[in-house]
């Protein structure tokens, strides 16, 4: 984020306040292009739609907690967390527990991001350029989103927000990465409302 224009406080707070690593990729590099804040506000905004559907398919397991608990459970939603939570329930969901399982692997996400979002802001730019780690991001949410592609809708929204992405690539402002979000998330949508 510091390479890409972004002071250390600023790049800090947006971790603390976003907390969506996708969408602070992706404004990072529109604000490095020089795109329009709405474009980057839409862009961020897509590509955390995926959080709604997480919320409603995890919804039910967690739906008892107090109101409080419920929106602390809504800010520590993060890809790594449900993965490990949903496949958890979904193999036991009548296992007593869920909320102390879910808060447990969900701060031990946070606090790993946080620690490493301000090593990268305060340690990343004295790297050497041949050891940054670009290619990371995506090898890491390809492999977050393999194990969730248990339906055909999942399966479809990947395929279509994959075509729609490699299809955009060369849109001005990286305005792809917003087409290939709103592509996938009308694809996953539209098939589970038909099945």
């Amino acid at each position: 984020m510091v390479a890409g224009g972004i002071s250390p406080l600023e790049a800090i707070a947006m971790s603390f306040i976003v907390y969506a690593g996708a969408s602070m990729l992706a404004a990072t590099q529109l604000l490095a292009g020089g795109a329009p804040v709405v474009v980057i506000v839409v862009t961020a905004l897509f590509i955390n739609l995926r959080f709604v559907m997480y919320s409603a398919s995890i919804r039910s397991h967690l739906a008892s907690l107090p109101k409080g608990w419920r929106l602390a459970a809504a800010y520590l939603l993060a890809d790594n967390a449900y993965g490990l939570c949903i496949a958890r329930f979904a193999e036991s969901p009548a296992r007593p527990g869920k909320a102390g399982y879910y808060f447990g692997a969900a701060l031990a996400v946070w606090v790993t991001w946080q620690v490493t979002v301000a090593a990268g802001v305060l340690l990343g730019a004295g790297l050497p350029a041949q050891w940054r780690l670009e290619f990371a991001a995506p090898l890491a949410f390809i492999a977050l989103t393999v194990p969730l592609l248990r339906d055909r809708a999942t399966v479809a929204a990947a395929l279509a927000a994959a075509i729609t992405a490699i299809a955009a690539w060369s849109l001005p402002m990286r305005l792809g990465i917003g087409a290939a979000a709103l592509v996938g998330l009308s694809t996953g949508l539209l098939l589970r409302k038909r099945s």
